[in-house]
């Protein structure tokens, strides 16, 4: 492990951010305060969800140089790799944006896991490793039809909204998150996370009622 889960999942949730600056510089889209105020508020609720080392640090001992040796901790190798993950993932929904204009979104549905497949066979290399069970087979096969269902959701998400906005309601998959590990793992939410949640169903509401009210206008 490079980096620990809270720290490279934070990383990974900066993708709204870079997908608001590529929509701006290439498609033309404007940034607007209801998708920033749902960004911003949605990063520090998942910061308080996934309670990252260097919060609980700071937490415990109040003292900002904690913070500052666990950030000196930090592999920057996968920090770098991490920062790269998201700017790539920001990058794959600017282009569906972009695509949503032009081919229907069966064609884009089509192709995204034609390309992702191979190329994800091949950078496994000798690390794939057989399922040795049916069930562990079945939970693979759900994954994949629930992820499939997701790609469907935000393809015709992008043909309908700004790429900035509809990728800023990503985060509430976190909130899902907590509420799955609650009802299936008995994972019971800290009270940091409860709050955490509370503020990126705010932040989203915030995106939706702004968006109504342009609507509106």
């Amino acid at each position: 492990t490079v980096l620990p889960l809270a720290e490279a999942t934070m990383l990974q949730y900066l993708h709204p951010m870079f997908v608001a600056v590529l929509a701006l510089l290439f498609l033309g889209e404007r940034f607007q305060l209801g998708v920033v105020a749902c960004v911003v508020l949605s990063f520090i609720g998942l910061v308080l969800v996934v309670e990252p080392a260097s919060l609980g640090s700071i937490l415990q001992t109040g003292s900002h140089a904690e913070l500052t040796e666990h950030v000196t901790r930090l592999n920057l190798f996968g920090v770098s790799i991490a920062i790269l993950g998201a700017f790539g993932s920001a990058i794959a929904y600017v282009l569906v944006r972009k695509l949503s204009a032009l081919e229907d979104s069966s064609v884009i549905i089509l192709y995204f896991p034609m390309i992702a497949l191979p190329m994800s066979l091949v950078l496994l290399g000798s690390d794939f490793v057989w399922p040795e069970s049916l069930s562990t087979w079945v939970l693979l096969l759900l994954v994949g039809v629930f992820t499939q269902l997701g790609q469907v959701g935000l393809t015709k998400a992008m043909q309908t909204e700004t790429a900035a906005r509809a990728t800023a309601f990503s985060y509430v998959q976190v909130v899902f998150a907590v509420i799955f590990g609650l009802l299936f793992f008995d994972e019971v939410p800290t009270s940091l996370a409860i709050v955490g949640m509370v503020l990126i169903m705010f932040g989203a509401m915030i995106n939706i009622l702004y968006r109504a009210k342009a609507l509106k206008a």
